[in-house]
């Protein structure tokens, strides 16, 4: 027969940010052990709560699986000593086994004589082996942040108060610091009180009738229902965010949505204060029309039932008009703050020991953005636009509103630039270059928000890679990976007349003059490559396929654009273009004998010795010029439709010419033909890399 295994740990409210993960490793934990122990079961259901982590596992059998299998020992060399009895290994071997030296058997394998036993073990029941099972599974658990409590050495998320361990109706035994385990559970700290469970299956009953929904999925059901059911009843627009509603699932056991207003006198401050107080702080979810503009309520959800909801709205109300007077007095305060003043603060405030002050990294901000408006050939306008963005675009970082909520960086600088008198493009420009914050996130609208984007993120990186920061593993304390990921997307999508490479020079240009390379210039820069081929790798892997990928990124990835399109075009010929695996063929053939070329000169028309050659060869020049000019006009397309017009001659020629002929010069000029398209080719991609 099987039964049903239940184990709950109840403790001090966990930090919602561990709680699901906690849930899953307790899950997995428990899964491995019963497999590794032999132990078959049907399936595992975890649970958790502020209060709570539990798993309950279905159909566990009574008694774990007998085995029969058979072990290798040693060599018979090494098995047997000169007497021709067991060795101390071949005794090692069956003390380690527990089996009987008058069990072994020689078996031969690759050649070799070994030692053989044929080992049994039989099962244990299952109950004898729950306490120190459980016992392991749970002091192996982690998290990111542990406590002791007591004069105890054990370390937990928080303190274990109760444990329920149930194998059917028999209770497990264990404890832990000093909390045996039992099978009766708390419920709601106020609402419930302690139940005992009979059997695990009655364990998401028991609490219920306690007031705690233990079920992780229901619960979210029931909070999302509710504000579902709050938004179609009042006509609003309610903005749940994903992280946000993730941490309200792990604060409440019994959740009920409830909803308060605020003063609508608050609303001429800007709307992302607002929200970011009220998610912030108190965990609200904000309420907007259709049009996105944020109304005076809020929706909460409250850890309990549905008695004096209107008592508990007022309460909540009291709370967040305290949070909206202290973002009012900071939205107020920084508005008497001149800019200048602002910027000054700036060279007080370190960006990094060896990178300077935030002032410092502003100057070359500026250095960079200006010189890379001239090299996109930014009008009048734009490049003065560009200049007094990068000048004043951390201006409200020392302001009192970015300083109580830093994710609000440009959103602030923005709205107070703009009420500073500051032209709206230099204003939209300091918010957008910020942009993208997330992997999600939009880029900069205009063409001075990208500029100055692009010159904060490649400031950071090569200030970062010439004192060796490079990101390791998950190591990223800078945000570089995100940083590089931001440029290579503004590029593409403004498509920037701009190569990688002139980019890095800019930079570094910059960072030698104020004698911050700590490295070698071509150290930084072969690392940037390397660093932004990934990104550009990533962004490629998006659309096509991994060898189409390869291919492309080996003929190099300078030109952002050019290379994504590279990619895609190359991607529809190969899964579109029925003949093109033939015209690879063609391609890697040349290749593949170019590579003996020594490249010493070009091809000599006077030596070529058939009407195949002089076709190969003047189809070639052809081809070279109209491709070129493609690409310089951005047609991949038609410069890839070239490339492939010369498969015919390239057919013919292999038809009709030994390209190793027996005379060197000979040899070396068709060598030479051959390498001449070679080269072309490999600035399009390395089509020996596609697999077929």
């Amino acid at each position: 027969m099987a039964k049903d295994l239940l184990l709950e740990l109840g403790m001090e409210e966990i930090p919602a940010r561990f709680i699901r993960q906690a849930m899953e490793q307790l899950k997995e934990r428990t899964a491995k052990w019963l497999n590794d122990s032999r132990i078959e079961f049907e399936q595992v259901q975890a649970y958790a709560a502020p209060r709570r982590i539990a798993v309950l596992v279905g159909g566990v059998a009574e008694k774990q699986q007998d085995v029969q299998e058979e072990v290798k020992g040693p060599s018979k060399k090494i098995a047997l000593d000169e007497n021709g009895g067991w060795s101390k290994a071949a005794l090692g071997f069956a003390r380690s086994q527990g089996v009987d030296p008058e069990q072994f058997y020689f078996k031969e394998l690759g050649g070799v004589e070994y030692i053989y036993a044929n080992k049994s073990s039989i099962g244990t029941e299952t109950f004898s082996a729950l306490s120190d099972g459980l016992m392991q599974i749970i002091t192996a658990m982690n998290f990111p942040k542990n406590m002791r409590w007591g004069g105890y050495e054990f370390k937990f998320v928080r303190p274990i108060r109760w444990i329920v361990s149930l194998f059917g109706d028999q209770v497990v035994p264990m404890e832990i610091c000093g909390v045996r385990s039992g099978n009766v559970t708390r419920g709601h700290r106020f609402l419930g009180g302690e139940t005992a469970i009979a059997q695990p299956s009655e364990y998401v009953e028991r609490l219920r009738e306690q007031f705690v929904i233990a079920d992780v999925e229901e619960r979210e059901r029931l909070i999302v229902g509710q504000i579902t059911a709050l938004s179609e009843d009042k006509g609003w627009k309610i903005a749940v965010k994903d992280d946000l509603l993730e941490e309200v699932l792990f604060l409440v056991e019994y959740p009920t949505v409830l909803f308060g207003t605020f003063d609508p006198a608050f609303l001429h401050i800007p709307q992302e204060v607002l929200i970011t107080s009220m998610r912030e702080h108190q965990r609200y979810f904000p309420v907007l029309d259709d049009g996105g503009k944020l109304l005076p309520y809020f929706v909460t959800v409250r850890n309990g039932d549905a008695k004096s909801l209107d008592l508990v709205a007022k309460g909540n109300e009291k709370v967040l008009r305290a949070r909206l007077s202290d973002a009012k007095f900071f939205y107020e305060e920084d508005q008497k703050l001149a800019i200048a003043d602002a910027l000054a603060k700036l060279d007080s405030i370190v960006f990094h020991e060896e990178l300077g002050t935030i002032g410092d990294k502003v100057r070359r901000i500026r250095a960079i953005a200006d010189r890379l408006a001239g090299m996109l050939h930014a009008d009048e306008e734009t490049a003065r636009y560009v200049s007094r963005t990068a000048d004043i675009c951390k201006f409200d970082l020392v302001t009192q509103m970015v300083y109580e909520f830093p994710e609000l960086q440009g959103v602030m600088g923005e709205d107070y630039a703009r009420k500073a008198g500051e032209p709206e493009q230099v204003a939209r420009a300091i918010f957008e270059h910020y942009q993208p914050r997330f992997a999600a996130d939009g880029t900069p609208a205009s063409l001075t928000g990208a500029i100055v984007s692009i010159g904060d993120k490649i400031d950071t990186i090569v200030g970062c890679f010439s004192l060796g920061m490079i990101p390791t593993g998950s190591q990223d304390p800078y945000a570089l990976r995100r940083q590089a990921a931001g440029i290579v997307q503004i590029m593409l999508d403004r498509k920037m007349a701009c190569l990688l490479s002139e980019l890095f020079e800019l930079a570094l240009q910059v960072h030698e003059a104020s004698g911050l390379l700590k490295r070698s210039a071509d150290e930084v820069r072969k690392d940037l490559y390397d660093f932004f081929g990934l990104r550009v790798k990533n962004v490629l892997s998006d659309t096509v396929r991994y060898d189409v990928v390869d291919a492309v990124m080996a003929a190099g990835f300078d030109d952002i654009a050019q290379t994504v399109l590279r990619g895609q075009y190359l991607m529809q010929a190969v899964t579109g273009q029925s003949d093109f695996k033939t015209i690879v063929d063609s391609f890697n053939r040349v290749n593949n004998l170019a590579a003996k070329s020594t490249g010493a000169a070009e091809a000599n028309p006077a030596l070529f010795a058939h009407a195949a050659e002089k076709r190969l060869y003047e189809k070639a020049i052809d081809v070279r010029s109209r491709y070129k000019e493609a690409l310089a006009a951005g047609d991949i397309g038609k410069a890839l439709a070239e490339l492939s017009s010369l498969k015919q001659p390239i057919t013919e020629y292999f038809d009709h010419v030994m390209v190793m002929d027996e005379n060197e010069a000979v040899r070396a000029n068709r060598l030479a033909t051959l390498a001449g398209i070679a080269a072309d080719l490999q600035t399009f991609a390395d089509f020996s890399k596609l697999v077929w």
